[in-house]
């Protein structure tokens, strides 16, 4: 699957982008996200957490704990790789449980951990391309996320029609 890209205009329309990823996603997803400081990893996050049921309240940037889970129609992994010293050191919380589980997983600052997700993932980043618009470039690898990148995709289109 050719990259996909979305350009989103400021907070208000990254939350969209997080509503339809959720809508796409399915349980034992992966989901990689990157991008500088301000970028919107963590509201993406937050939109995603909302539109499966969490209280968005409750999502913050895991930096200082790794790993926060929110509970929703399926749970919700959210990891922070910005302060792990090494890929191993990430791997050795036991992420790989997470990663085999029903949950979604959604990891922020995955190029420093990229060889510890698992052959089929979704990686996302975030470029700044003004004060408050965002472009996001997505990849996947993998046929399940191929897939939902296709279902993402579709339902971005549909939404701007």
């Amino acid at each position: 699957m050719t990259p996909l890209s979305i350009t989103v205009s400021g907070e208000a329309e990254t939350g969209q982008l997080g509503q339809q990823l959720a809508l796409a996603l399915a349980p034992g997803a992966v989901v990689g996200l990157d991008g500088p400081l301000g970028a919107g990893k963590t509201t993406l996050v937050r939109s995603v957490a909302a539109a499966l049921g969490a209280n968005p309240r409750q999502v913050a940037s895991p930096t200082f704990v790794l790993m926060h889970q929110y509970e929703a129609r399926t749970p919700i992994y959210h990891f922070d790789a910005y302060r792990v010293k090494s890929a191993n050191e990430f791997w050795e919380l036991g992420i790989q449980d997470y990663f085999e589980s029903v949950g979604i997983s959604i990891i922020e600052w995955a190029s420093r951990v990229v060889e510890c997700l698992p052959d089929d993932h979704i990686l996302g980043r975030a470029e700044l391309t003004g004060e408050s618009s965002r472009l996001w470039l997505w990849s996947a690898a993998g046929p399940r996320s191929a897939e939902i990148l296709r279902k993402l995709e579709s339902s971005w289109q549909s939404r701007a029609i």
